[in-house]
């Protein structure tokens, strides 16, 4: 073999196309797939991260809302995309850590087909229930649904969404039962709650708060292991006499399996730096959320690697499954 020809074959793999080699990168805008809809917690709190992130990273990070099947459809999307880094989602626990679980015709293994980069935070959610119901604590509720096996009713955006793995969470720590009812959007399942005609829902501070205040909701408890700042006078579950019924939604930053190494932490290192910003901060505090600096890529790999059994013997223990 020639001097000539071998290096040529050296060369080739360099021609070839594969995954995007961090140099030079980001040299184009960047798209950031939110698996909801607009204008949820999840879509602004992207639209305010992706921001601050195009302008440290020198190139756009443009949101896409790809919603569906809790968030699946988004998930599938990126699961399927180029490892290239120009590709990435916003995961949380219901596409995540549930779908395996609740969807047994998945198409994509968020273990071997998603790359964790950064953890984002977590927002606790809030019970609550209309003021026409007589329950002013948690105890009250619990002791109606027990006095009513299936007559109470509760709120969700879906099967595997956090509302729901939340609403679990207690349901199985206290052995009760109440018929789920599944919404596609959650101001829908929240209207319904405020006009009376279902019972309870888990929803988060940033939707909740504001009826709370202006009476319109009754928050009984938060589903943290502490209070939330934006209400403290809010007791946790545990508060309330429940421990053990915490649940509290969590989000990270994922792209494509076999996104070169080099750009999964230059990503990491543009979220982590997004999230020392005062604007950014400002904004997450007024959701209720507690941002995660410190939850780089290794950590928040060992973090997914305990979350996701735990929600899976949630799932398995109710018995939910997507149809």
């Amino acid at each position: 073999m020639t001097r000539i020809v071998r290096r040529a074959l050296l060369a080739l793999p360099a021609l070839l196309p594969g995954p995007a080699r961090a140099e030079g990168y980001p040299a184009r805008p960047i798209t950031w797939i939110v698996p909801f809809g607009a204008g949820g917690i999840t879509d602004t709190s992207a639209r305010t991260l992706a921001q601050r992130m195009g302008q440290l990273l020198g190139q756009t990070v443009v949101v896409e809302n790809r919603p569906g099947a809790g968030g699946t459809i988004g998930a599938e999307f990126v699961a399927r995309g180029a490892a290239d880094g120009y590709l990435m989602l916003y995961g949380s626990q219901g596409p995540i850590s549930a779908a395996p679980s609740i969807f047994p015709t998945l198409r994509y293994d968020p273990q071997r087909d998603l790359a964790p980069v950064h953890g984002l935070g977590a927002s606790p959610h809030l019970i609550v229930v209309p003021p026409s119901r007589p329950w002013t604590t948690l105890a009250e509720l619990v002791e109606a649904a027990r006095s009513r096996p299936e007559g109470l009713t509760y709120a969700s955006t879906g099967i595997g969404t956090s509302p729901h793995l939340a609403a679990e969470a207690l349901l199985q720590s206290t052995g009760i039962r109440m018929a789920h009812a599944p919404y596609a959007n959650g101001t829908q399942g929240l209207n319904d709650v405020i006009g009376g005609r279902l019972d309870v829902m888990w929803d988060y501070p940033l939707t909740s708060l504001p009826h709370v205040r202006e009476g319109r909701l009754r928050a009984l408890a938060v589903t943290d292991s502490g209070r939330v700042a934006l209400a403290p006078g809010i007791p946790t579950v545990a508060e309330a006499g429940l421990p053990g019924a915490e649940m509290v939604p969590w989000a990270g930053l994922f792209v494509p399996a076999r996104t070169p190494a080099e750009i999964v932490a230059r990503l990491a290192g543009a979220v982590r730096e997004a999230m020392a910003d005062s604007r950014v901060q400002e904004f997450f505090n007024g959701t209720g959320t507690v941002l995660w600096p410190e939850m780089g890529t290794d950590r928040f790999r060992a973090f997914l690697a305990e979350e996701t059994p735990r929600i899976a013997g949630l799932i398995a223990r109710s018995g939910a499954q997507a149809r």
